[in-house]
């Protein structure tokens, strides 16, 4: 009885976990998509070339892996065909063990996604969570022949609209954006703000005297003492964005985008943006002209490409250029509209929802 209680809460905790991450990564599966391109770079470097083949199916990749996280989690906790999942959750921590491990001897992906944006672990804590998951998951492959043999006809079918729900809610999160949006440029933060301290930072001065190390709140005046290293003791009051810029040929734009009402139209890759939309986009631009909206083309590309674009287009709009992976983390669209009101964020569109003017020039009436 005793043993039967303790499977029972391991398959809890370990189930919970999965589908708690799971979930989190169905609510942005393009995040994860790009999260496992860093990692297929560094494979494909450090391990072997055909990881870069894996780039293109990234999003089908983790598209995959986000539903599978969550089925698996229900699976175990209802008892359902115990002997596979316990193989299959075995198999995926040991992935992601592996995952966490390199990332953070070699250092290589500093963020591992484990939980997405909403909860940051460093590599070594992710590591250290997979180690524990190993564990209990370890525990409940020994004892396979104690776990349930049979399940109910309603715990399979909570499993399939898991499943299915689970696969529905990621692709809309790709057609649309995030359901819950966790990034530090979600609607209603003020950007210039965010990229500011939240508090006077404070640090301590680790020195060396006599061969022992003596921790100083100042810097100390005596000139005998030998520097060792300087720590940062509130880091919880680092500026949540830190590498927010935006530039052209004449210079840096930073503090122009942050004055009056601006719509930045936004891409992350040249080569890869959607023209699916871009009529839809076009009308937007040309409805708001003479408006107190002035619209500006933002895209991790080169000058020319950008030119090149705009163009094409018609587009007569200040354009410039800006870091893919920053333009990737503001939004999980390629072309993407954020507004902005003096720095602060009004609203945030992936190019299928592209809104009409009404509705832009509402917000900023607000």
């Amino acid at each position: 009885m005793f043993k039967q209680g303790f499977l029972w809460v391991i398959r809890f905790i370990v189930g919970g976990l999965f589908i708690f991450s799971g979930l989190i990564k169905v609510n942005d599966p393009v995040g994860t998509s790009i999260k496992l391109e860093e990692y297929f770079d560094v494979f494909s470097t450090d391990i072997a070339g055909f990881f870069q083949y894996l780039k293109p199916i990234a999003l089908e990749l983790s598209i995959f892996l986000v539903v599978v996280e969550v089925v698996l989690g229900i699976m175990l906790i209802l008892g359902v065909r115990s002997r596979f999942t316990v193989w299959a959750l075995a198999l995926m921590i040991l992935f992601f063990t592996f995952l966490t491990f390199y990332s953070a001897y070699f250092n290589k992906v500093t963020d591992c996604g484990c939980f997405g944006d909403a909860i940051k672990l460093t590599p070594w804590e992710s590591f250290y969570k997979d180690l524990l998951l190993l564990a209990l998951i370890a525990i409940l492959f020994l004892f396979q022949t104690d776990l349930p043999k049979t399940s109910s006809t309603w715990a399979k079918g909570v499993t399939v609209v898991a499943m299915v729900m689970s696969f529905v809610l990621a692709i809309l999160a790709v057609r649309n954006l995030p359901f819950i949006d966790f990034r530090a440029y979600k609607v209603g933060v003020d950007i210039p703000q965010n990229m500011l301290p939240s508090a006077p930072l404070q640090y301590s001065y680790v020195m060396k005297k006599d061969g022992e190390l003596v921790t100083f709140d100042q810097y100390p005046s005596d000139e005998s003492l030998e520097f060792v290293e300087m720590n940062l003791k509130n880091p919880d009051a680092l500026p949540k964005i830190s590498d927010f810029a935006v530039w052209n040929e004449d210079g840096d734009y930073t503090e122009e985008v942050f004055t009056g009402n601006k719509m930045l139209i936004l891409s992350s890759s040249m080569a890869k943006i959607s023209n699916s939309n871009l009529d839809q986009i076009d009308q937007l631009i040309k409805s708001l002209s003479g408006s107190p909206v002035e619209p500006v083309f933002i895209a991790a590309a080169s000058q020319e490409e950008i030119l090149n674009f705009i163009e094409s287009r018609g587009w007569d709009m200040l354009t410039l250029q800006a870091d893919a992976t920053v333009v990737k983390t503001i939004i999980r669209a390629n072309p993407g509209i954020m507004l902005l009101k003096d720095g602060k964020v009004l609203g945030k569109y992936h190019h299928n929802n592209t809104p009409d003017a009404n509705e832009v020039l509402d917000l900023y009436m607000k």
